[in-house]
């Protein structure tokens, strides 16, 4: 039987100041250990909300008006009146990040719910009050050895969704098809899983997006049944911008197994290799250069 592994694209060192720090809820702020909403939130009934994770690199919130974008426009999708416009959003994130003293090196969770129910029901119309906003930020650095030893994947057999189903292009706080995904794969042994979309295509992994190099090109899903991330997009700008090629287009597993190198994006993590995908190795089953320059070039982009 395979033994789960410890690692995740979403890990990152423990530090003992996130003990302490203080969380926004709904324009207060509470220690950590305090700071809860209540059971008839909507966000906790049904997972009615919608919510971004943002990125503190040297006292820069990294892509912050494109993060905005995505949360409003999610919010408006699904008729939720965040009750603050943008600019008090970006007062509330700069409140947060001075309240607990942070100039580099955090990750923000801006977290968006249409707020209190009279009861726990499905139906919007039972709310009560205006949306609840949490805003938690902490110290998150990516753990080295992960990137020195790169992701497992294991191809999940929960596929993804297109939008007539659930649109992943929403960021809402609902995700129990990918935490399924992810389940899979870490009873498989390996630390992330990759998902297919519904035609067989490659489409992303459970919380990051997915990469392949092929020659000198990179290869990522075209997003038609995936989340469009931020830092997904950041990185195929960074590499065209260095005159490269990067392509959003379909492939297959046999085309990833073949890949000669890969990996994945996200907020917290950036670029993040990945070394082995079903028990076979990706190129010589070792982080690879292009995989680097991918991440060199992301950051130089990101801190202009």
């Amino acid at each position: 039987m395979n033994t789960p592994s410890s690692e995740s694209a979403q890990g990152y060192a423990a530090d003992p100041r996130n003990e302490h720090v203080q969380v926004y809820v709904n324009g207060e702020f509470f220690p950590r250990h305090q700071a809860v909403v209540s059971i008839f939130d909507s966000g906790f009934v049904l997972g009615d909300g919608v919510w971004e994770g943002l990125r503190l690199v040297q006292g820069r919130l990294i892509s912050l008006q494109a993060h905005l974008d995505r949360l409003v426009e999610g919010a408006k999708s699904i008729a939720l009146d965040i009750g603050m416009d943008r600019a008090a959003l970006e007062r509330a994130l700069a409140l947060t990040l001075e309240r607990n003293g942070m100039t580099d090196g955090a990750h923000m969770r801006l977290m968006v719910t249409r707020g209190l129910k009279r009861t726990p029901n499905q139906d919007p119309r039972f709310v009560v009050g205006s949306a609840t906003v949490v805003i938690v930020a902490e110290y998150k650095t990516p753990k080295p050895e992960t990137r020195a030893r790169g992701l497992s994947l294991f191809t999940s057999a929960f596929r993804t969704s297109g939008p007539d189903v659930f649109d992943l292009r929403l960021n809402s706080h609902s995700r129990l098809n990918l935490i399924q995904a992810l389940i899979q794969a870490i009873n498989a042994g390996a630390d992330e899983a990759l998902m297919l979309d519904p035609r067989g295509f490659v489409a992303s992994c459970n919380s990051t997006n997915f990469f392949i190099v092929r020659d000198e090109e990179l290869w990522t899903s075209t997003s038609l049944y995936s989340f469009k991330g931020i830092t997904q997009g950041n990185v195929i700008a960074a590499w065209r911008g260095a005159g490269k090629v990067a392509r959003e287009c379909d492939f297959t597993l046999a085309q990833v197994y073949s890949a000669r190198e890969a990996f994945v994006t996200g907020t917290l993590g950036g670029v993040t290799p990945v070394t082995r995908i079903d028990g076979r190795p990706i190129g010589d089953g070792k982080p690879g250069p292009l995989t680097a320059e991918a991440s060199a070039l992301y950051l130089q982009a990101c801190l202009r």
